[in-house]
């Protein structure tokens, strides 16, 4: 696990604008810091980070993704960079959709805490130089999700059973 002194350059704030699904605040950020701590690049600098994590609902994540990239489709997470390239703070906001959550983790047998924290690690490793463009991307992409969320206690998520994933 990550020093305190790592978590200190680690700035997490979380708004639920979708209240149909329950969460530790606390969980969710210990996840997201460790998922920074693991694959932020070159150890030796002190990186800071700063994420934003917006809980929705299918509506509203529908309209940013028409916004920001021209699809009229509810989808499980965006993850935007905001980071200037240069020296200071990686800027992350992810936006991830509550509401998906509940109706996925109902299909697929697991919390819906489980399927927002899988949507939140998918986004976070977007931002931390992961794709999932190819098969063999996505394959490992997927697979590293699983193992850190298994080290959280939420198990096997994400490849429990990829037939019914609706992204």
């Amino acid at each position: 696990m990550a020093s305190s002194r790592q978590d200190q350059d680690i700035i997490i704030q979380i708004t639920q604008n979708f209240n149909g699904i329950n969460i530790s605040g606390h969980k969710i950020k210990k996840l997201a810091k460790a998922v920074c701590n693991r694959f932020a690049g070159d150890e030796s600098q002190d990186t800071r980070h700063e994420i934003s994590i917006a809980i929705v609902d299918d509506n509203e994540i529908r309209e940013l993704n028409k916004q920001f990239l021209n699809s009229n489709a509810a989808t499980d997470c965006l993850s935007f960079d905001l980071s200037d390239g240069e020296k200071g703070p990686e800027i992350f906001d992810l936006v991830v959709n509550g509401e998906m959550a509940v109706r996925q983790a109902n299909l697929r047998g697991h919390s819906s805490e489980a399927e927002l924290a899988l949507y939140i690690t998918h986004g976070l490793l977007h931002n931390l130089g992961f794709s999932d463009s190819t098969k063999n991307q996505a394959r490992k992409m997927h697979d590293t999700e699983d193992e850190i969320l298994q080290e959280f206690g939420y198990g096997l998520v994400y490849n429990k059973d990829t037939g019914s994933k609706e992204h």
